[in-house]
Order: structure tokens, then C-alpha cells, then sequence
């Protein structure tokens, strides 16, 4: 498996990231998979300086990026206006995004059509 493409969780609460990183490194442990939760002091928010940190670590190119709630997804798309990566904004339900990304990575799918697949999941646009 190359690893061509990577996945940033952004959530308000680092254990919520964390827990869902846990679910996900069962069916995706090929696939590299960040997060971005809680504010730069341990709190309940998101933090720009966090998250454009965390996506600037990948090494991957492609990176597809799911979030929790609306400032989340504010600061992700700040970072993503300063980052090269070529990311991907994923406005689907979290959980259920961010395993069907991980699960379809994880079986080479090609990141076009991970990115169709994903289209169908979304809930905010």
C-alpha cells in the first residue's frame, strides 16, 4: 500500500478524535490518521495554530479532513488556505465519514473515488 493519502480528525474534544482514531485503526491500520481536538490548552474548541500544525506534519500529499462541528470546520478551512496539501473538506457525519474514507483508503480505493463515494455521506454543505 502507498501511502499517498492520510486523514485529520478535527473534533472540539481530544478524546473524541482520539476515540475515533481508535475505531478507525481497526479497519484502516495502513492508513495514517491524525488529530486536531480540543483547543491548544486541553479545553472544549478548536484551535487554527493546531490543526494547520497537525496537517503540515503529513507526509502524505493528499489528506482528507472530517470534522465534528462549525468552527472546526471554520479553522480547518483556514488551515487548508495555508497549507500545500492538497486536502480535502469532507462535510459528512463524522463517524460514519471518517470510517467509510479510512475503510476505502485502507482497501486502495482510488482518492477520486473515495471523494465520489464520500459526496453521497454529506450532511452539511
Amino acid at each position: 500500500m502507498t501511502k499517498s493519502t492520510g486523514i485529520l480528525l478535527v473534533s472540539h474534544v481530544k478524546e473524541v478524535a482520539e476515540g475515533l482514531t481508535r475505531l478507525l485503526d481497526q479497519v484502516a491500520g495502513d492508513v495514517t490518521i491524525k488529530t486536531a481536538g480540543g483547543s491548544e490548552d486541553g479545553g472544549i474548541g478548536t484551535s487554527f495554530d493546531l490543526i494547520a500544525e497537525t496537517l503540515e506534519s503529513f507526509e502524505e500529499k493528499t489528506i482528507f479532513c472530517f470534522f465534528d462541528l462549525g468552527s472546526a470546520q471554520m479553522n480547518l478551512e483556514m488551515a487548508i488556505e495555508t497549507s500545500d496539501k492538497d486536502v480535502q473538506l469532507m462535510k459528512t457525519a463524522f463517524i460514519e465519514g471518517a470510517y467509510t474514507g479510512a475503510s476505502l483508503l485502507q482497501a486502495e480505493v482510488d482518492p477520486d473515488e473515495i471523494s465520489r463515494q464520500l459526496k453521497k455521506l454529506v450532511i452539511k454543505d
